[in-house]
């Protein structure tokens, strides 16, 4: 159990608030106002003055007048189109550091630690791999027989490589769809369905011309015209692409397509950009750029209205290495070779069967039995026993784990921005990063206090979390926005940014009359409600009431991306290695911008 000091820990336990007793991996109904009950009235009648005056008198240095509203979010918009479209890197780099701290300024995101990852694989198993945004592929993998039996999620929630935005659904994309672009054992962009590329002078125009021969899995021809239908169509609002913004490097047409085009024997593509883009490969490799075959999608009686229709149920044409041939749904699913695929030659295994669960505790014994050969996820208290077990792997990823605030929950009503932000930055403060890391994640994950993770290049030919000479971290010391350990020293200031938010302190706790109470919502795998249960008694230390809701991935997933909740635990891997991709996805239009900021 986590310790606090003796007086604190009764005061909690008096309370009856403690209760006895994740990347982003394995969803109810809108939130009662029972669980979104926030401070009463009187918490948020003092003056601006006396705020102003009480925030100056602890050091705090907040400003009414020039905080950051998530609500008034055009700026922010403004400054990731400036960073899309500059030529000028280092102030390219200077804009991203500028876009996080505003991001941080709210105290909407919650960083907890900087994600790597876990998985077991039998000995007979080799030739799988992983890289640092998530993507497991599984096509060139060997076994003994011609059957791999492998677990990575629970019921999938999209197919549709331009609908999906979660990472087990990456993994089935690359496994069964092949774009210009993919990544090799060493995470290197290379060459998949593209022969040759050839870019102009100022880096703003691509050709790419594609193999030969190329076929959809019915045998039919793929060619160039292909790609310039899916990535019209992903960012078509009909489709509501979650990721349409990441075709936002592209130019556009008059009547709003993009300036792509393909040669008259629709072998080559041509494609212009807004600016110079050194990660546009890496672009190439994501499953929202892999084509989609234009009679599939639309042979659904229904396709312009439910617009992933075409790939809900098994048997749709792909052009990866496999294809879904069946699907039980939230039971099993088995994906067949195409001997179709550009690398057919090249595959081994016949059949992929996928268990789909998120109970960890049944996947594990599942693996244990030899049910299974593979699985993304163990419980969590089960770690200690196997990092000397050759078939445990840690690998590298870049990301972070950490907690997203609905800036339109009601637990923030009655509050100015510099209110709401002071609350929510509060809650960062009272969190014990370090517990989290060795005694839940307990494989050497680095406790978080930036949103960009440890690791991410920063576009001018360096590290983004690093202090250089020309930007340093608002906690110097700590490279970061906060000292990420845990403190009195932490939780002093927390009580008094939400004194300055109104509420009422007595001893340490917060006072009857203006009290906090929330629910945070996540799935229902043990490790993430482990991390759920160890926020609920950090908060509990200053008297803050959290109640749990775990519920089923998929519905997690669009729960949390309706908005429909006040706290929740997220994750983000990067879809490749440039802060952009971690801060255009909080734009005002993204699908992806779950803290509903600007909405």
């Amino acid at each position: 159990m986590k310790k606090f000091t003796a007086v604190s820990m009764a005061l909690v336990l008096s309370l009856g608030i403690l209760t006895g007793c994740g990347g982003d991996n394995n969803a109810s109904t809108p939130l009662s106002s029972d669980s979104q009950a926030s401070g009463t009235e009187d918490a948020g009648t003092q003056s601006s003055e006396a705020q102003s005056s009480e925030a100056q008198a602890s050091g705090l240095n907040i400003s009414e007048e020039n905080a950051v509203d998530p609500h008034n979010w055009g700026a922010y918009d403004s400054l990731i189109t400036e960073i899309r479209t500059t030529t000028d890197f280092a102030q390219r780099e200077a804009l991203m550091h500028q876009a996080e701290d505003m991001l941080m300024e709210t105290g909407a995101l919650l960083p907890l630690y900087y994600y790597n990852d876990v998985y077991m694989q039998k000995s007979r198993v080799s030739n799988v791999y992983s890289n640092l945004f998530g993507y497991k592929f599984f096509m060139f993998a060997k076994t003994e027989g011609n059957t791999l039996r492998l677990n990575i999620g629970s019921e999938p929630d999209k197919l549709d490589p331009a609908l999906n935005s979660s990472v087990d659904g990456a993994c089935l994309a690359v496994n069964s769809f092949a774009g210009l672009y993919t990544y090799d054992d060493d995470c290197n962009a290379i060459p998949d369905l593209a022969a040759d590329e050839q870019i102009s002078e100022d880096g703003m125009t691509y050709t790419i011309t594609l193999l030969p021969d190329l076929k959809w899995s019915d045998g039919s021809e793929l060619n160039a015209n292909d790609f310039i239908y899916a990535w019209n169509r992903a960012i078509d609002s009909k489709t509501a692409s979650d990721y349409g913004y990441m075709f936002d490097i592209v130019a556009r047409n008059d009547d709003g397509t993009l300036k792509v085009t393909a040669s008259e024997d629709a072998q080559t593509l041509t494609i212009e950009l807004i600016a110079p883009c050194a990660y546009f490969n890496e672009l190439l490799a994501f499953p929202t750029y892999f084509p989609v075959k234009q009679s599939e999608v639309e042979g659904q009686s229904d396709w312009e209205t439910n617009p992933g229709a075409w790939a809900q149920e098994a048997g749709f044409i792909t052009n990866g290495a496999y294809t879904l041939t069946s699907w039980t749904h939230d039971e099993s699913m088995t994906y067949t070779k195409n001997p179709n695929y550009h690398r057919a030659d090249e595959v081994e295994i016949e059949t992929l069967q996928f268990m789909l669960s998120d109970d960890d505790t049944a996947i594990f014994a599942a693996y244990n039995a030899d049910n299974l050969d593979f699985i993304d996820t163990v419980p969590t208290d089960e770690i200690q026993s196997l990092l000397s077990n050759p078939e445990f792997y840690i690998v590298d990823q870049l990301g972070t784990y950490y907690v997203s605030f609905n800036v339109n929950s009601p637990l923030f009503e009655g509050k100015t921005a510099a209110q709401a932000n002071a609350m929510r930055r509060a809650f960062a403060l009272l969190v014990d990063r370090d517990y989290i890391c060795e005694n839940i994640g307990q494989t050497g994950q680095k406790p978080a206090n930036t949103f960009i993770p440890i690791g991410m290049a920063d576009g001018n030919g360096g590290v983004f979390k690093e202090n250089d000479a020309d930007y340093t971290f608002p906690n110097e010391a700590s490279v970061g926005y906060y000292d990420p350990v845990w403190s009195q020293a932490n939780v002093d200031e927390a009580i008094a940014l939400l004194e300055y938010a109104g509420y009422k302190f007595e001893n340490g706790m917060l006072s009857a009359e203006t009290p906090i109470s929330f629910e945070y919502l996540t799935n229902n795998t043990s490790g993430h409600i482990a991390i759920a249960e160890a926020l609920q008694q950090d908060f509990a230390q200053i008297g803050v009431n959290m109640s749990i809701n775990s519920i089923d991935w998929a519905v997690f997933l669009n729960e949390r991306k309706e908005g429909n909740y006040d706290i929740a635990r997220n994750g983000w891997l990067a879809d490749f290695s440039d802060p952009i991709n971690m801060l255009e996805m909080w734009t005002t239009e993204s699908g992806n911008n779950d803290c509903q900021f600007g909405k």
